[in-house]
């Protein structure tokens, strides 16, 4: 019976439960990417591995999980993708979480600034990443998610000028600034200086209806989430939730873009 098991070199027996199997007492069976009981009968060509509790599925172990989930010709495409997000704030630092989830091979993460108190009611960081740079706090929270994530990070402030050389290798950008102006020179620079597609966020303040929020394509390589309409002024703040739901659309747009779907 051909059975591949994956704990510490221990050898695999053939028949049996997966109980059978040399493991500690504490952890959980993957059988062909799938989250499997004790009590499951080995089968002919089953691939198992045993992740003990508290630990990081092996980056082997972890990579099956996704393609088994997606099918191998979609992880294919995910794990050879490149994405970058400009801003680590509510919208990047979500975007990042969520294209990690998926599985994106590579992320550049562009931030300059650090995690302060104020950074909490609607970012991904928590009291522990006080003081830190956003894009180390953010590289070490996608790391715990996803063992084969491939992360590249740079502290610097994003201008116009040097957005192109930043960017210029990553063919799907997300941005996500706080300020309109710094959006609207952002995208003027890239479309102008790179081929890369662009997914922005636009309109998300305020406790309107969350189902507001929309995915757009404005150009060819421009795509605008959110509502385009509400902006953060006297009287409408953000709001962790709708600020979240946009950060979805980006990183769902994003990802259709990696399995070749271009229509918003």
């Amino acid at each position: 019976m051909a059975v591949s098991f994956f704990y510490q070199g221990n050898p695999c027996r053939t028949e049996g439960t997966l109980a059978t199997l040399p493991h500690p007492a504490k952890g959980y069976f993957i059988a062909n990417g799938f989250t499997a009981p004790p009590d499951r009968p080995i089968q002919e060509g089953d691939q198992i591995w045993f992740i003990p509790e508290g630990q990081l599925p092996s980056a082997a172990a972890y990579a099956q999980i996704l393609s088994a989930r997606y099918t191998p010709s979609v992880y294919e495409k995910l794990k050879q993708a490149k994405v970058a997000i400009a801003g680590l704030g509510g919208l990047g630092s979500h975007i990042a979480l969520f294209l990690a989830r998926v599985g994106v091979g590579e992320l550049l993460l562009v931030d300059f600034d650090s995690v302060d108190f104020t950074n909490l009611g609607r970012q991904n960081y928590t009291l522990a990443d006080l003081g830190r740079p956003k894009t180390m706090a953010t590289a070490d929270h996608l790391s715990a998610v996803n063992p084969i994530l491939q992360v590249k990070t740079a502290q610097v402030k994003v201008t116009a000028e040097n957005a192109p050389s930043l960017f210029q290798s990553y063919p799907i950008v997300c941005e996500a600034f706080d300020q309109p102006e710094n959006k609207a020179a952002f995208v003027n620079a890239l479309l102008a200086n790179t081929t890369c597609t662009l997914i922005t966020g636009s309109g998300m303040a305020g406790t309107g209806s969350a189902n507001d929020i929309h995915t757009r394509r404005a150009m060819g390589r421009l795509y605008i989430c959110g509502d385009e309409t509400t902006d953060v002024q006297e009287g409408t703040s953000l709001f962790a939730s709708r600020v979240a739901v946009c950060a979805g659309h980006q990183a769902h747009m994003a990802l259709r873009l990696i399995l070749g779907d271009t229509s918003p």
